[in-house]
Order: structure tokens, then sequence, then C-alpha cells
């Protein structure tokens, strides 16, 4: 409806990317009807969607880092001068600063993309969509790397655009984004409509209800128990660039060892360094009793660690690749004939087991991992990790991006790690999320260790605390 925003929710793998795509004129549809304003329209490609007002943002930015942000919003229909050739650079840029000024967002249109923030880049993506004169704005996952001063913004911005008659469909697994933006919701599950509820009348449990249509099973309780494993993994004043300053912690076998803090709080950077991913100025990596020296991944690989990127297709994945070849292709060699020919029926079978042990949902081994959903191509970058039997597993947002029934089965299988023995640091930016999963609780701020927690003592206020303790910091500097 005009000026409402309906969110759709639903587990990844339920079709929402894919019914907005259709909607978007990305996808043809096979059957079925769309309307806008009442009457049948037949998109063939965005442009048609685009003409009659239906605009959409995706997941992943569709952006041109080396362009400007004029040129990003009005790419392909760039005002010309007077004999049609060249563009009016004047002109775009006044054209962009008048949307971006609507919006009340201070962005200068000659910036270049590329050395935006994320959050910078989402109000770009908005004020190209807006450019067409969108009647209709499909936001898909907005706020997936945003923080929440970020999130507040892009709020502000919804709000605005609803005061103005813009109707929003807003995908996103963020319950409490969906109380505090959306008039309704639609839910979808397995590729089928269930249905559409007023968000003021509806439960978030009626809602995961409806999402994953079978009642979540809870995850055993934080071991809390002095006896611990053995230490896995010790790391003593470690320093590694500006976010990483004289970082020291333990991590035991059969423990998860949750960080939380801040965004740029240096939690991702002390995982990168240990994983030999960025330099190390100084400082020592202990695994095992054993002093280790890693300069790069394939160190930290040898030495039995494994990282999982909070950036999964970036870093985690070869998204142009099938699903067996990225889960073997950390240990490639144990699947080698004579050095030189890959053992295909020996992948297969390995690639059976870990998409039978961890339900990923795809049509077969085959399948290209660019079209499984979020949650099922992290679960092929678990399986990698797996498969090489790493002992110590740094988990770096693991659940970002993922529904509520498929964070479900994240957190069972990371219990179940750690009750096999494994190591696991566990970053998140959910509170929640860190409290549910860790054993202990490792807090940072501005690259230093502000504190240690046990999860029983351990509350959202008592982390926030330390997350924030920017003056105890500078007396110690």
């Amino acid at each position: 409806m005009t000026g409402e925003v309906h969110a759709l929710m639903g587990e990844n793998g339920a079709g929402k990317s894919t019914l907005m795509k259709i909607l978007a004129g990305v996808y043809t549809r096979d059957t079925g009807e769309i309307l806008v304003d009442g009457q049948p329209v037949d998109f063939q490609s965005p442009r048609d969607a685009q003409a009659v007002g239906v605009g959409i943002i995706h997941q992943e930015l569709q952006l041109m880092n080396h362009l400007s942000v004029a040129q990003n919003i009005f790419i392909g229909r760039e005002p010309r001068g007077r004999l049609g050739v060249f563009l009016d650079e004047d002109k775009l840029n006044a054209q962009a600063r008048d949307i971006l000024a609507r919006m009340h967002v201070n962005i200068d249109p000659r910036a270049m993309v590329g050395a935006l923030t994320v959050a910078k880049q989402q109000m770009v993506e908005i004020a190209k969509a807006l450019s067409f004169d969108s009647r209709v704005l499909i936001m898909d996952e907005p706020t997936s790397a945003l923080n929440d001063a970020e999130i507040a913004e892009l709020f502000r911005i919804i709000r605005e655009l609803k005061s103005r008659g813009v109707g929003i469909v807003y995908i996103s697994h963020k319950m409490d984004e969906l109380k505090q933006i959306a008039d309704r919701v639609t839910v979808l599950r397995d590729g089928e409509y269930v249905a559409t509820v007023a968000v003021a009348d509806a439960s978030v449990e009626t809602i995961i209800g409806m999402m994953v249509g079978r009642t979540l099973t809870d995850v055993e309780p934080p071991n809390n128990s002095a006896d611990k494993g053995d230490i896995a993994l010790e790391v003593k004043h470690l320093n590694a660039g500006p976010l990483v300053r004289d970082v020291s912690f333990t991590l035991h076998n059969g423990e998860i060892l949750g960080f939380a803090g801040l965004m740029g709080a240096g939690r991702t950077e002390v995982a990168r360094a240990v994983f030999g991913a960025d330099p190390i100025e100084s400082g020592e990596i202990v695994v095992r009793g054993k002093r280790a020296t890693i300069r790069e991944p394939s160190d930290a690989v040898a030495h039995g660690i494994g990282y999982l990127s909070e950036d999964r297709k970036r870093f985690g994945l070869a998204t142009g690749m099938d699903v067996e070849s990225n889960i073997v292709m950390s240990n490639l060699g144990k699947f080698l004939s004579l050095n030189f020919f890959l053992r295909r029926a020996r992948i297969r079978r390995t690639a059976g087991h870990f998409i039978k042990l961890l339900a990923i949902r795809t049509p077969s081994a085959t399948q290209p991992v660019r079209l499984l959903s979020g949650g099922n191509q992290q679960k092929v970058v678990i399986a990698k990790w797996l498969e090489r039997d790493c002992d110590v597993l740094f988990f770096d947002e693991p659940t970002r991006g993922i529904d509520v029934g498929a964070k479900s089965e994240i957190y069972k299988l990371l219990r179940a790690l750690a009750a096999q023995g494994k190591a696991i640091v566990m970053i998140s930016s959910e509170l929640p999320e860190i409290l549910r999963m860790s054993d202990r609780i490792v807090v940072m701020c501005e690259g230093r260790i502000t504190g240690e927690l046990l999860a029983a003592e351990a509350s959202q206020e008592s982390i926030m605390h330390l997350a924030t303790q920017r003056d105890t910091l500078k007396a110690a500097a």
C-alpha cells in the first residue's frame, strides 16, 4: 500500500530474494500476475520495472567504486551538453545533490563511492532508486552491514519516504527491526505463501513459528564450570596495526570464547592477525603449548587454525565454483591422485557427507555456491573447515544475514563442535548471541581488551560498559 512498510520474512532459501527479483524485473515469472496501480504489468527487465516506479536495493550493493556518487546514481542516464556528446558534470552533480538533499543526507555527489562507508553507500543506493521516481522501493537486508547509529539513520530516511507516499517492501531477519519499522509482514516458507499479519497484532514467537513451521529447540547452556580443557591457543601481547594493541587471551579446548565490542573495536583484526591474513608487528602466538610462527594463512591452517570471515562471499567462498569444490578446497592435496589428478568420487562422497551433516539445502553437490541462500553458503564455509579438521576455529559474525531457523542450527553446531573438543572464538555484534553462546566473553574497545567476563556474570549492560571504556584506555596510554 502507499506509504506502508511491508516486511517480507522467511528462512534462508524461502524464496524472498527470488520473489523480489521477479517484482523488480531481474527474473521473469513463470506464471501468476503482477499488478501496479491495479493494472497488470509484465516486466522483462529491471528497466521495465523502473519505468513504472518499482526499484530495488539488493543485499549486495550494486555500485561502482571507481565512479562518483552522482555518476552511480545516474549511470546510463547522465545529462549531456548542448551537442549531446559530452557529459554535463555540473548538471549531473546538481541533480544528485537535489536528491540527496530531499533525503536529508549529507554526501558530496563528487565523492568516489569506494571511499564511502557501507552506510553511506547504502544511502547512495536509495538515492539511485529514488532517481527513477520510485513509488515502490524494495530493500533486501539493508541493515546487514550497518551499526546501530547507521540503522537509526536508515530508519529515519524510511519514515521520510513513507510520509511522501513511497511503498516499501522490507526484507530482514531481525525481529527488533520488524517491530520498529514495519506495518505488516508477509511470511514465506519453502517458496510458498504462509500468511500476512499486522505487526502490531503479532508476537515475535508467532512470526517465528510461521517462518520455520516448527518449534526451535534451544542449545545447551554455556559451560561456566571451572573445569576447562587444555589450552589450545594462547595469544600474548599481540600488536598488529591501530586496532590490535597489546591483546592477550587464552582459549581452551571445548570452549566457546565470545569476542564483543562496538564496530571498529578490533575484534576482526585480532582474528585476521592470528590467522596470518594481516601482518603482526609483535607478540606471541602459542598453539597447543608450542610457539607458532604465522606469517600467512597457510601457516595458520598448518597449525590447525581455521577462520570463517564475516564477509563469506569475498573471503570464504569461491562463488563461481560448485558446492563440493568449496568444501574440499582447503585440503585439496588429500583429494589428488599422483599429486595431479582429482579423485572426483572421493570428493563427491566427502561433500555428500557434509551436505547431510550440516543439512545444506542444495539441489546437488555440483550446484554453484552463488545460487545458494546466505545461510546455506555459511554452512558450506563451515563444512570447508570441518573437512580440514581444524582444532581452533574463529567464527566472525557466523549468523550475519541468516534467518532464525538457520541461526538455531548454527548455534547447535557450534555447541556440538565444542563438545567434541574444538576450541572456538565467536565474534558477534549481537549481544544476545554472545550471551547465549559464550562460556567466557572478552570485550574490546579501540583495539584493546578492556575486560573478560564469565557468561554467568555477564549482561548486556556489563558488556557495553566495558565496550565503551575509552577514558580508561586514554588513562592507560
